[in-house]
């Protein structure tokens, strides 16, 4: 770090005044004054770990993809038949965009600020279960939504919201149970990436965290309001290339060229040095390279919980549904699912670890537990190993991470306040221009309440990695619910709204009694953050949720049609009419043909000519009227065939549940049993055995012989996939005994090797 004095600090808050003069004095309302507002708002308010990333690279970084985003909204009006001035387009991109996109933006809207932060903290905290738990607990439910995507597409193809559905099927008091949830989910997402990105901001540039806190939504708030949905896809397209690039920069960096690491057997031998000092509660023999890790798993099932809340419940999930095409939603999201896996699991197992071996290292800054809760590991890695440039990058990455997140959750909250709060209770009558200026305000509204939320959880000492164990708790009881709403029509509404409203309940009860039963009656902040606390929390919630919804529709099976849900803004195109049109039509053509026979001079050929250009300008006019039916940016019928959304329904099926038992059960395919459950080998062994593989694979077959096929050849895959990682991992790889994965499971298995 350099030596030089640190940039003098103004009072907190001067920054603004001077902000705020400008741009009230002079009045102007650009975006170009609005980002010249960002970089004279923002004065640091404690040291930066790296005083050259200042906070004028932020505001560099937004003012230059806000103008980028502006220019593409333009040429994208400009140019071509979509225009951000229709409502349909503004909040759905006209339902009309690619499996390309759509996967883009699955990406980068599920990659928030704890897809980073959190993910290299649990890598810190757990070692390399920590990634592997946190990337395939939230990878799930991308995988399963695409099965809600192509029902939804079948039974409610012309929504806007997911709680346009729930209210036309189940009534206003259901619209307002589920309301609650859906909002309450977009804020505590939303605080989790302001809080996340703030911290992360104030430790590499030393800005206040309160003008993190609110600078951050408002940057991204102005090219959202300006190109709605598609403008917001196009910038997760260019965010997730560029982040991408980075994450890969990073990677090869620290595995080939640092000097502090350089390669993957010296991290390695940095990881078991680290064991060795001090042991991981909970993993076998205290190994950060074990995947047999207690605590490990105990986040795998909550970060599994929570993010079904979190993705079943957020409107920005169904936003790229409604917005993607109908043969090609359910590509998207299985490709968005798997591609987003890479990112989490690839930095973690990155920076996060790189946190762990540098540990002791002169140029690693010494991380407290309020550091590691908040994701810092990751930008005190990458500001040790690469400097400035680390710092810088690191910075950027966040920057991208969070604006990506939050321009979803700001167009997915604007469509919930304007459709469902604005359309349904105040005015139902609202047209076109209302209807636009309304999702325009919304934006605006609700990037001040996400900074304002961020502020209120920043005062009473909440962080980004309690918040994001803690979201199951208070959400997950609406999940069941909100999945048989579009899915199944025997759902019962009764037992659907109870068990949202008694699964919250008693989620928030087990997790209180819990906390209170384990810390000796203290409930606090940092009490009720603990693994075991809220991993009752969470199964508490979504656990009754599900049963009350499930048991209760069995019990008392309703029979819904889901042509009242094929109803909602549906184009009216009434059979009688278009019967009209070509009785109309028919008329015309007679009483022209009438018109040209009276002339007995003209031929025959004549006449047949004529009729035939009569009728193909009387047809040519019913399709047009036909068409001018059917709104702009609402489903044609054509795109809606049952038996290919049915037949993409199975397809999402068998492929989601296909790529959860392969990603799920593989951490207990590469765990290493107990050195004490190891027994040697028969005196009277072969005196040349089979390799450990084959050894492994007869006894899997022996023990799951009775379980099928499927499992057999499940397990062989996943020691395969251990035997790989083991051999790049040198000697002791994944198993964490120093023999290797397979050859641990081999070895061990002669006693428990199934357990």
């Amino acid at each position: 770090m350099s030596s030089s004095s640190p940039p003098p600090v103004l009072p907190q808050g001067a920054g603004y005044g001077v902000g705020t003069f400008i741009f009230v004095h002079f009045r102007l309302t650009s975006p170009l004054s609005i980002s010249f507002f960002l970089v004279i708002g923002m004065y640091p308010n404690s040291t930066p770990f790296y005083p050259i990333v200042t906070e004028r690279t932020d505001a560099g970084i937004g003012l230059f993809f806000s103008v980028l985003m502006l220019m593409l909204t333009f040429l994208q009006s400009r140019y071509t038949v979509y225009s951000p001035s229709q409502s349909e387009e503004f909040s759905s991109a006209s339902r009309s965009v690619k499996p390309g996109l759509i996967a883009a933006g699955i990406v980068s809207a599920w990659t928030w600020a704890a897809t980073l932060l959190q993910s290299s903290a649990v890598a810190y905290r757990y070692g390399i279960s920590g990634p592997w738990w946190y990337g395939a607990g939230a990878m799930v439910q991308v995988l399963l939504f695409a099965q809600i995507a192509a029902k939804l597409k079948l039974n409610a193809p012309n929504a806007h919201t997911w709680l346009e559905i729930v209210g036309q099927r189940w009534g206003t008091l259901a619209h307002g149970v589920f309301l609650f949830f859906g909002l309450s989910t977009n804020i505590i997402v939303s605080s989790m990436l302001v809080l996340g990105g703030s911290a992360t901001v104030t430790d590499l540039t030393g800005m206040s965290t309160i003008a993190a806190i609110f600078l951050i939504p408002l940057g991204v708030s102005i090219y959202v309001i300006a190109g709605g949905m598609r403008a917001t896809l196009l910038c997760d397209y260019a965010h997730t290339t560029v982040l991408l690039a980075i994450i890969l920069t990073f990677t090869l960096t620290i595995y080939t060229t640092s000097p502090k690491i350089g390669s993957i057997r010296a991290m390695h031998n940095l990881l078991t040095a680290a064991s060795a000092a001090s042991p991981v509660p909970g993993n076998a023999h205290g190994s950060y390279l074990t995947m047999r890790s207690k605590n490990g798993l105990i986040f795998g099932v909550i970060n599994l919980v929570g993010n079904f809340a979190t993705v079943f419940n957020d409107q920005a999930y169904w936003q790229r549904a409604i917005a993607s095409k109908p043969a090609s939603c359910v590509k998207a999201y299985l490709l968005g699912g798997v591609a987003w896996f890479a990112i989490p699991f690839t930095f973690a197992t990155t920076l996060g670890l790189a946190a762990v071996a540098l540990r002791g290292d002169p140029s690693m800054r010494i991380l407290t537990p309020a550091d590691i809760s908040a994701g810092l590991p990751a930008p005190a890695a990458a500001a040790a190993l690469m400097g400035k440039s680390g710092a810088a990058a690191m910075l950027v990455l966040l920057f991208l991470a969070v604006t990506s997140a939050t321009s979803a959750e700001l167009i997915a909250v604007s469509s919930i306040l304007t459709y469902d709060v604005y359309k349904r209770y105040i005015n139902p009558q609202a047209n076109e221009l209302q209807i636009l200026r309304v999702s325009h305000w919304m934006v605006a509204v609700y990037a001040l309440i996400m900074s304002l939320a961020g502020l209120v959880f920043f005062y009473i000492g909440v962080s980004m990695g309690w918040l994001y164990t803690f979201m199951g708790v208070v959400l997950g009881s609406a999940v069941v619910p909100i999945a048989l709403s579009i899915t199944w029509r025997k759902a019962n509404k009764t037992a659907c709204i109870t068990g949202a409203i008694v699964g919250f309940m008693a989620g928030v009860g087990v997790w209180v009694g819990v906390t209170a039963g384990l810390n000796d009656g203290v409930v606090d902040v940092v009490t009720s953050g603990g693994d075991l606390e809220m991993l009752a929390g969470n199964l508490a919630s979504i656990g009754v949720g599900g049963v009350i919804a499930v048991g209760g529709s069995y019990l008392y099976p309703a029979d819904f049609d889901f042509d009242i849900t094929r109803a909602i803004n549906a184009p009216h195109r009434l059979a009688h009419s278009s019967e009209s049109m070509i009785t109309k039509g028919e008329q015309a053509q007679e009483q022209a043909k009438g018109e040209h026979v009276v002339d007995n001079e003209l031929s025959e050929d004549k006449n047949e000519e004529l009729n035939k250009k009569e009728k193909t300008k009387i047809e040519n006019d019913i399709d047009t009227d036909i068409e001018s039916i059917t709104p702009a940016g609402l489903t044609q019928d054509q795109d809606l065939d049952p038996v290919q959304l049915n037949k993409a329904f199975r397809f999402a099926a068998w492929c989601s549940i296909i790529l959860v038992r392969l990603f799920l059960p593989l951490p207990s395919c590469c765990s290493t049993p107990k050195m004490t459950d190891i027994s040697p080998a028969p005196r009277n062994a072969h005196p040349n055995p089979p390799p450990p593989l084959l050894r492994a694979a007869a006894l899997l077959r022996t023990r799951l012989g009775s379980l099928g096929r499927t499992q057999y050849y499940l397990g062989i895959w996943g020691m395969w996939s251990c035997n790989c990682i083991s051999g790049v991992g040198g000697k002791g790889g994944l198993g964490g005994d120093g023999k290797g994965g397979v050859e641990g499971f081999a070895r061990g298995g002669y006693k428990h090797a199934i357990r």
